[in-house]
Protein backbone atom coordinates (compact mmCIF):
# COMPACT_ATOMS: atom_id res chain seq x y z
CA UNK A 1 0.00 0.00 0.00
CA UNK A 2 0.78 3.67 -0.57
CA UNK A 3 1.55 5.49 2.66
CA UNK A 4 2.64 8.94 3.80
CA UNK A 5 4.14 11.39 1.11
CA UNK A 6 1.72 14.09 0.47
CA UNK A 7 -1.33 13.34 2.64
CA UNK A 8 -2.44 15.68 5.46
CA UNK A 9 -4.54 18.67 6.66
CA UNK A 10 -5.10 21.07 2.95
CA UNK A 11 -7.45 23.47 3.88
CA UNK A 12 -10.33 24.95 2.07
CA UNK A 13 -8.96 26.08 -1.68
CA UNK A 14 -8.85 30.10 -1.60
CA UNK A 15 -11.41 31.33 -3.77
CA UNK A 16 -9.40 34.82 -4.84
CA UNK A 17 -6.74 32.65 -6.47
CA UNK A 18 -5.06 30.19 -7.95
CA UNK A 19 -4.46 26.70 -5.71
CA UNK A 20 -2.81 23.52 -6.31
CA UNK A 21 -5.51 20.87 -6.76
CA UNK A 22 -6.04 18.49 -4.16
CA UNK A 23 -7.00 14.94 -5.53
CA UNK A 24 -8.80 12.51 -3.00
CA UNK A 25 -9.15 8.37 -3.72
CA UNK A 26 -11.99 6.70 -2.09
CA UNK A 27 -11.35 3.45 -1.56
CA UNK A 28 -7.44 3.92 -1.89
CA UNK A 29 -6.70 0.57 -0.10
CA UNK A 30 -8.73 -0.97 -3.23
CA UNK A 31 -7.93 -2.23 -6.40
CA UNK A 32 -7.71 0.78 -8.41
CA UNK A 33 -7.55 3.02 -5.38
CA UNK A 34 -4.48 1.92 -4.42
CA UNK A 35 -2.82 1.92 -8.01
CA UNK A 36 -4.48 5.30 -8.41
CA UNK A 37 -2.95 6.88 -5.58
CA UNK A 38 0.68 6.59 -6.51
CA UNK A 39 0.39 7.48 -9.97
CA UNK A 40 -0.58 10.88 -8.91
CA UNK A 41 1.98 11.39 -6.49
CA UNK A 42 4.75 10.17 -8.89
CA UNK A 43 3.65 12.92 -11.01
CA UNK A 44 3.60 15.57 -8.84
CA UNK A 45 0.65 16.05 -7.03
CA UNK A 46 -0.80 16.31 -3.47
CA UNK A 47 -3.38 13.21 -2.71
CA UNK A 48 -5.84 12.42 -0.13
CA UNK A 49 -5.73 8.59 0.11
CA UNK A 50 -8.85 7.86 2.03
CA UNK A 51 -10.07 4.05 3.14
CA UNK A 52 -11.59 2.55 6.21
CA UNK A 53 -9.15 1.10 7.12
CA UNK A 54 -6.11 3.62 5.13
CA UNK A 55 -3.84 6.29 5.75
CA UNK A 56 -6.87 8.78 6.61
CA UNK A 57 -10.26 7.10 7.68
CA UNK A 58 -13.15 7.46 5.57
CA UNK A 59 -16.57 5.72 6.20
CA UNK A 60 -19.35 5.77 4.09
CA UNK A 61 -22.05 5.26 7.21
CA UNK A 62 -20.36 7.70 9.53
CA UNK A 63 -20.92 10.71 7.92
CA UNK A 64 -18.64 12.71 10.25
CA UNK A 65 -15.66 11.63 8.43
CA UNK A 66 -17.05 13.46 5.23
CA UNK A 67 -16.14 17.11 5.91
CA UNK A 68 -12.66 16.43 7.30
CA UNK A 69 -11.85 14.07 3.55
CA UNK A 70 -13.23 16.61 1.20
CA UNK A 71 -11.62 19.90 2.83
CA UNK A 72 -9.91 21.74 0.13
CA UNK A 73 -10.53 18.89 -2.08
CA UNK A 74 -10.79 20.06 -6.13
CA UNK A 75 -10.96 16.60 -7.85
CA UNK A 76 -12.30 13.00 -6.47
CA UNK A 77 -11.89 9.50 -7.21
CA UNK A 78 -15.44 8.04 -6.49
CA UNK A 79 -15.81 3.96 -5.93
CA UNK A 80 -19.68 3.44 -4.61
CA UNK A 81 -20.14 1.75 -1.74
CA UNK A 82 -22.27 -1.32 -2.00
CA UNK A 83 -24.62 0.38 -0.16
CA UNK A 84 -26.43 3.05 -3.12
CA UNK A 85 -28.02 5.04 0.30
CA UNK A 86 -25.28 7.60 1.31
CA UNK A 87 -24.01 8.24 -2.36
CA UNK A 88 -26.57 10.93 -3.34
CA UNK A 89 -25.80 12.38 -0.36
CA UNK A 90 -22.23 12.51 -0.65
CA UNK A 91 -21.92 13.75 -3.82
CA UNK A 92 -24.03 16.60 -3.06
CA UNK A 93 -21.76 17.59 0.11
CA UNK A 94 -18.65 17.19 -2.34
CA UNK A 95 -20.16 19.28 -4.61
CA UNK A 96 -21.02 22.23 -1.97
CA UNK A 97 -17.49 21.70 -0.15
CA UNK A 98 -16.05 22.71 -3.85
CA UNK A 99 -15.03 19.45 -5.32
CA UNK A 100 -15.65 20.52 -9.69
CA UNK A 101 -14.46 17.42 -11.18
CA UNK A 102 -15.53 13.93 -10.58
CA UNK A 103 -14.04 10.44 -11.76
CA UNK A 104 -16.45 8.10 -11.24
CA UNK A 105 -16.17 3.93 -11.16
CA UNK A 106 -18.93 2.02 -12.53
CA UNK A 107 -19.36 -1.27 -14.46
CA UNK A 108 -20.13 -1.96 -18.20
CA UNK A 109 -23.94 -2.60 -18.48
CA UNK A 110 -24.87 -0.39 -15.74
CA UNK A 111 -26.90 1.97 -18.15
CA UNK A 112 -29.45 -1.25 -18.94
CA UNK A 113 -28.80 -3.34 -15.32
CA UNK A 114 -31.10 -1.06 -13.12
CA UNK A 115 -29.99 -1.35 -9.39
CA UNK A 116 -30.22 -5.42 -9.82
CA UNK A 117 -27.29 -5.23 -8.83
CA UNK A 118 -24.33 -2.98 -7.62
CA UNK A 119 -26.91 -0.41 -6.96
CA UNK A 120 -24.31 2.02 -5.32
CA UNK A 121 -22.60 2.62 -8.73
CA UNK A 122 -26.21 3.08 -10.68
CA UNK A 123 -26.52 5.64 -7.96
CA UNK A 124 -23.08 7.15 -8.11
CA UNK A 125 -23.58 8.20 -12.19
CA UNK A 126 -26.73 9.59 -11.77
CA UNK A 127 -25.52 11.42 -8.43
CA UNK A 128 -23.08 12.79 -10.57
CA UNK A 129 -24.69 13.35 -13.72
CA UNK A 130 -27.64 15.53 -11.27
CA UNK A 131 -24.92 18.01 -10.02
CA UNK A 132 -23.08 20.86 -11.21
CA UNK A 133 -19.70 19.53 -11.76
CA UNK A 134 -17.80 18.21 -14.23
CA UNK A 135 -17.73 14.85 -14.18
CA UNK A 136 -16.39 11.58 -16.06
CA UNK A 137 -17.87 7.94 -15.45
CA UNK A 138 -15.46 4.61 -16.32
CA UNK A 139 -17.30 1.86 -16.78
CA UNK A 140 -14.99 -0.96 -17.02
CA UNK A 141 -15.19 -4.48 -17.76
CA UNK A 142 -14.62 -7.81 -14.76
CA UNK A 143 -10.86 -6.88 -13.58
CA UNK A 144 -8.20 -9.39 -15.58
CA UNK A 145 -6.70 -8.76 -11.52
CA UNK A 146 -9.43 -10.40 -10.22
CA UNK A 147 -7.90 -13.86 -11.04
CA UNK A 148 -5.07 -13.54 -9.28
CA UNK A 149 -5.71 -10.67 -5.85
CA UNK A 150 -9.62 -11.74 -4.61
CA UNK A 151 -13.07 -12.73 -5.96
CA UNK A 152 -11.49 -15.89 -8.41
CA UNK A 153 -8.10 -16.44 -6.95
CA UNK A 154 -9.06 -19.09 -4.33
CA UNK A 155 -11.09 -20.65 -6.52
CA UNK A 156 -7.91 -20.45 -8.93
CA UNK A 157 -5.97 -22.14 -6.19
CA UNK A 158 -8.28 -24.78 -5.22
CA UNK A 159 -8.05 -25.76 -8.75
CA UNK A 160 -11.71 -25.30 -9.73
CA UNK A 161 -13.38 -21.69 -10.84
CA UNK A 162 -17.40 -22.68 -10.91
CA UNK A 163 -19.38 -19.61 -12.46
CA UNK A 164 -22.85 -19.53 -14.38
CA UNK A 165 -21.78 -17.81 -17.14
CA UNK A 166 -21.11 -21.04 -20.19
CA UNK A 167 -18.78 -19.92 -23.30
CA UNK A 168 -19.58 -16.39 -22.43
CA UNK A 169 -16.73 -14.34 -24.01
CA UNK A 170 -15.64 -10.99 -21.81
CA UNK A 171 -12.43 -9.05 -22.44
CA UNK A 172 -10.74 -8.61 -19.29
CA UNK A 173 -9.66 -5.24 -18.69
CA UNK A 174 -6.19 -5.07 -17.17
CA UNK A 175 -6.66 -2.73 -13.29
CA UNK A 176 -3.26 -0.90 -14.06
CA UNK A 177 -5.27 0.47 -17.25
CA UNK A 178 -7.84 1.57 -15.29
CA UNK A 179 -5.29 3.52 -12.84
CA UNK A 180 -3.88 5.46 -15.89
CA UNK A 181 -7.21 6.10 -17.31
CA UNK A 182 -8.43 7.44 -14.41
CA UNK A 183 -5.94 9.37 -13.71
CA UNK A 184 -5.23 10.91 -16.79
CA UNK A 185 -9.38 11.93 -16.50
CA UNK A 186 -8.79 13.63 -13.42
CA UNK A 187 -5.86 15.66 -14.53
CA UNK A 188 -6.73 16.40 -17.74
CA UNK A 189 -9.29 18.84 -19.76
CA UNK A 190 -11.73 17.70 -22.11
CA UNK A 191 -13.15 14.82 -20.77
CA UNK A 192 -16.32 16.47 -18.79
CA UNK A 193 -19.45 14.68 -19.16
CA UNK A 194 -18.66 11.60 -21.34
CA UNK A 195 -18.64 7.68 -20.29
CA UNK A 196 -15.99 5.80 -21.19
CA UNK A 197 -16.28 2.15 -21.00
CA UNK A 198 -12.79 0.04 -20.52
CA UNK A 199 -12.26 -3.45 -21.30
CA UNK A 200 -8.62 -5.47 -22.73
CA UNK A 201 -8.33 -5.87 -26.56
CA UNK A 202 -8.92 -9.43 -27.09
CA UNK A 203 -12.64 -11.30 -25.46
CA UNK A 204 -12.31 -14.67 -24.19
CA UNK A 205 -14.18 -17.63 -22.11
CA UNK A 206 -13.49 -18.10 -18.67
CA UNK A 207 -12.61 -21.46 -19.64
CA UNK A 208 -9.96 -19.93 -22.04
CA UNK A 209 -8.45 -17.47 -18.92
CA UNK A 210 -8.51 -20.37 -16.55
CA UNK A 211 -6.53 -22.62 -19.39
CA UNK A 212 -4.01 -19.62 -19.94
CA UNK A 213 -3.49 -19.16 -16.06
CA UNK A 214 -3.03 -23.20 -15.70
CA UNK A 215 -0.68 -23.21 -18.51
CA UNK A 216 1.77 -20.06 -17.25
CA UNK A 217 1.57 -20.98 -13.36
CA UNK A 218 1.73 -24.95 -13.79
CA UNK A 219 -0.66 -25.14 -11.16
CA UNK A 220 -3.46 -27.58 -12.61
CA UNK A 221 -7.03 -25.79 -11.80
CA UNK A 222 -9.97 -25.86 -14.48
CA UNK A 223 -13.19 -24.06 -14.95
CA UNK A 224 -16.86 -25.47 -14.69
CA UNK A 225 -19.78 -24.19 -16.13
CA UNK A 226 -22.56 -24.49 -13.97
CA UNK A 227 -26.33 -23.38 -13.49
CA UNK A 228 -27.21 -20.29 -11.55
CA UNK A 229 -29.17 -22.54 -9.17
CA UNK A 230 -26.06 -24.28 -8.57
CA UNK A 231 -23.89 -21.06 -8.14
CA UNK A 232 -26.55 -19.88 -5.80
CA UNK A 233 -26.33 -23.16 -3.44
CA UNK A 234 -22.81 -23.61 -3.89
CA UNK A 235 -22.19 -19.57 -2.45
CA UNK A 236 -24.74 -20.84 0.33
CA UNK A 237 -22.92 -23.59 1.15
CA UNK A 238 -19.69 -21.47 1.54
CA UNK A 239 -21.74 -19.10 3.90
CA UNK A 240 -22.00 -16.47 1.77
CA UNK A 241 -24.79 -14.16 2.68
CA UNK A 242 -28.22 -14.82 0.92
CA UNK A 243 -28.43 -11.17 -0.29
CA UNK A 244 -24.83 -11.06 -1.15
CA UNK A 245 -25.27 -14.63 -2.70
CA UNK A 246 -28.31 -13.67 -4.93
CA UNK A 247 -26.21 -10.02 -6.08
CA UNK A 248 -23.73 -12.20 -7.15
CA UNK A 249 -25.99 -14.90 -9.34
CA UNK A 250 -27.87 -11.98 -10.75
CA UNK A 251 -24.44 -10.44 -11.77
CA UNK A 252 -23.39 -13.38 -13.28
CA UNK A 253 -26.59 -14.13 -14.93
CA UNK A 254 -26.05 -10.59 -16.55
CA UNK A 255 -22.52 -11.65 -17.90
CA UNK A 256 -23.82 -15.01 -19.46
CA UNK A 257 -26.50 -12.93 -21.29
CA UNK A 258 -23.23 -10.89 -23.28
CA UNK A 259 -23.36 -7.42 -22.11
CA UNK A 260 -19.95 -7.43 -21.30
CA UNK A 261 -18.94 -9.42 -24.24
CA UNK A 262 -17.92 -6.36 -26.81
CA UNK A 263 -14.64 -4.84 -27.14
CA UNK A 264 -14.66 -1.05 -25.80
CA UNK A 265 -12.32 1.76 -26.92
CA UNK A 266 -11.90 3.66 -23.59
CA UNK A 267 -8.17 3.14 -23.07
CA UNK A 268 -7.59 4.21 -26.83
CA UNK A 269 -9.80 6.97 -26.30
CA UNK A 270 -8.31 8.22 -23.50
CA UNK A 271 -4.44 7.18 -23.24
CA UNK A 272 -3.82 6.95 -27.48
CA UNK A 273 -2.69 2.96 -27.14
CA UNK A 274 -4.11 -0.15 -27.10
CA UNK A 275 -4.89 -1.78 -23.55
CA UNK A 276 -3.18 -4.71 -22.06
CA UNK A 277 -3.83 -8.05 -23.40
CA UNK A 278 -4.70 -10.63 -20.47
CA UNK A 279 -2.17 -13.24 -21.69
CA UNK A 280 0.71 -10.17 -20.97
CA UNK A 281 -1.21 -9.93 -17.37
CA UNK A 282 -1.49 -13.87 -16.62
CA UNK A 283 2.64 -13.95 -17.33
CA UNK A 284 3.50 -11.16 -15.28
CA UNK A 285 1.22 -12.41 -12.29
CA UNK A 286 2.51 -15.79 -12.45
CA UNK A 287 6.57 -14.48 -12.61
CA UNK A 288 5.36 -12.59 -9.18
CA UNK A 289 3.89 -15.65 -7.68
CA UNK A 290 -0.05 -15.12 -7.67
CA UNK A 291 -0.72 -18.82 -8.17
CA UNK A 292 2.30 -19.76 -6.60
Amino acid sequence: MTTTPHVGSTGPADPTGPTSPLFLVLGATGKTGRRVVPRLRAAGHTVRAVSRSGETRFDWHDRTTWAPVLAGVTGLYLIAPEDPEPVNDFVVQAAAAGVRRFVVLSGRGADVSGESFLPGMVRAERAVADARVDWTVVRANNFAQNFSEDFFHAAVIAGRLALPVGDTVEPFVDVEDIADVVVALLTEEGHSHRVYELSGPRALTYGAAVAEIAEASGRPTRFEAISPEQFLAELTADGVPAAVAQELTDLFTFVAEGHLSSLATGVRDVLGREPKDFGAYVKSAAAAGAWG
